[in-house]
């Protein structure tokens, strides 16, 4: 099958979440399996070309891209996926891409994916290379499965050629003023009459991917059945039940080859569920980088995150003066809004006894608290899928979740499960939005701690838990033969 997968950002090239990290290996397990998969992605100015080696195609030269009415000199840069033989072609635009941040608030936001949408088309019309799939991924990519249907159906190229729409978070759709119809060459049909293009008077580039592409997903099966409410759909609830026969849900894989405590190489002492001697060893070396008392008697809580409501931390900021009093140790790394990123400073600075904090990002302390605390907080409002969840999971980090999305999915409550009899569990989840139930959760995990058996048998069962990309590749293919079928007949 020839898949041609389409996305804003993709690891190591550029990142700036969890779509990257999906963009740079579910590719690379597709083509393992067998499958002929290309990756269309903008060429950012961010972007290392001589570490990555991309190449200019020449042969190309430059490509006219109409946006606004004007033909804009688009060129094309090819490079492999790393430990791969995925060929990634970059769109070079640089009046657009060449900017300090990935994603922008400039005025010119819409045309920017607008010419990345269809400069993909017109590479893959050059390399005269016939998709069967075209994966499009969250809403800088919604225009496509339109531009596949309309724009270009005349060539017969995309005759037969479905789309996958792909959503990573329902709350970045992508709204723009209804100049931007005529800015992509959108027949003004599609808007009128609450079309298939209109969200709130605006053009809404999600909902332009979710009504003209074949089949829908999203990123654990939980989130797949919570956008389809009110509460959690950011108002796409409409059109989501209207394709309800069509919306399918499909969790994240992480990559075992970069998470794993048996060979990690951001550890400076290594695991496996056979000898934990080493996570010990671990934890006292994150303390002594922190200045943190050490003791395996007290355990240690880690949180990695965007710091910001959606992420749960407007319940952490209620329930703080509460959790600063319980037996436990906190570290906390990240970055985000201000105020978050203050209280947790203040609370590492009044209480060095207690709690650690990093703002900022660093990918080797992000392996090194997943291997050295004893247990994951992520009490989010919502989560699309969620990876640090599955890291604690092999790490023998027992994660503390809130039953949303992504996390439900993977977190199995230890004493719901023991309630029916299942000694299952693999972490703690709490389900009301609410200060009393994160404590309770957090509270609960901590009495299980000090009961070495419970503990041990908790994180067995979550260091044996696979989520590997494979599984969902698989499935992946699934849904890319489903959305043939609607189009081949």
């Amino acid at each position: 099958m020839n898949i041609a997968f389409v996305a804003s950002e993709v690891y190591p090239f550029s990142k700036t979440g969890g779509l990257a990290d999906v963009a740079g290996a579910l590719p690379k397990v597709l083509n393992e399996l067998g499958h002929n998969v290309k990756i269309f992605t903008p060429k950012y100015g961010l972007i290392d070309e001589k570490k990555y080696g991309l190449e200019y195609q020449q042969w190309i030269g430059s490509m006219p891209v109409r946006v606004s009415g004007i033909d804009q000199k688009v060129h094309v840069h090819k490079a492999k996926l790393p430990k791969s033989d995925v060929d990634v072609y970059f769109v070079d635009f640089q009046p657009y891409f060449y900017r300090e941040t990935i994603y922008t608030d400039d005025l010119d936001e819409a045309e920017r994916f607008i010419l990345f949408s269809k400069a993909t088309l017109e590479i893959i019309q050059r390399l005269n290379w016939k998709p069967d799939v075209v994966h499009c991924n969250d809403w800088q990519t919604g225009l496509i499965p339109l531009y596949i249907k309309d724009n270009y159906n005349w060539d017969q190229l995309f005759h037969h050629t479905a789309s996958l729409y792909t959503i990573h978070n329902i709350g970045y759709q992508g709204q723009f003023g209804k100049d931007v119809l005529d800015k992509a060459e959108i027949r003004h049909e599609y808007f009128y009459n609450f079309g298939e293009v209109e969200h709130n008077s605006a053009v809404n580039f999600m909902k332009t991917g979710i009504s003209f592409a074949d089949i829908i997903n999203t990123v654990s099966e939980t989130y797949a059945k919570e956008i389809m409410t009110k509460e959690y759909s950011a108002g796409m609830d409409y059109i989501l039940r209207y394709r309800s026969h069509d919306l399918y849900g499909i969790l994240n894989g992480i990559d075992y080859h970069d998470w794993d405590p048996s060979t990690d190489k951001h550890l400076p002492y290594h695991f496996s569920a056979s000898d934990l001697s080493g996570k010990l060893k671990n934890k006292k070396f994150l303390c002594e980088q922190f200045n943190l008392p050490f003791s395996p008697d007290i355990p240690l809580i880690g949180i990695v995150s965007r710091l910001a409501i959606q992420k749960g931390f407007d319940l952490i900021a209620r329930s703080l003066e509460y959790l600063s009093h319980l037996p436990c140790q906190w570290i906390i790394l990240g970055s985000g809004e201000n105020y978050y990123e203050d209280m947790f400073e203040t609370f590492a600075s009044y209480r060095p006894d207690k709690a650690a904090c990093y703002i900022g990002y660093s990918n080797e302390l992000a392996h090194l608290i997943e291997a050295g605390s004893d247990m994951f907080l992520m009490p989010s409002h919502y989560e699309p899928c969620g990876l640090n969840q599955i890291y604690s999971l092999k790490y023998g980090t027992v994660p503390i979740v809130r039953h949303t999305g992504g996390l439900a999915d993977t977190v199995l409550d230890w004493d719901e499960y023991s309630s029916l009899g299942k000694e299952t569990g693999n972490g703690f989840s709490f389900r009301d939005y609410n200060g009393f139930a994160l404590t309770n959760a957090v509270e609960r995990a901590i009495k299980y701690y000090h009961n070495k058996k419970v503990w041990h048998k908790i994180q067995m069962n979550g260091m044996s838990c696979n989520y590997s990309w494979n599984r969902s590749a698989e499935k992946y293919v699934t849904l890319y033969e489903l959305a043939l079928k609607k189009v081949v007949k």
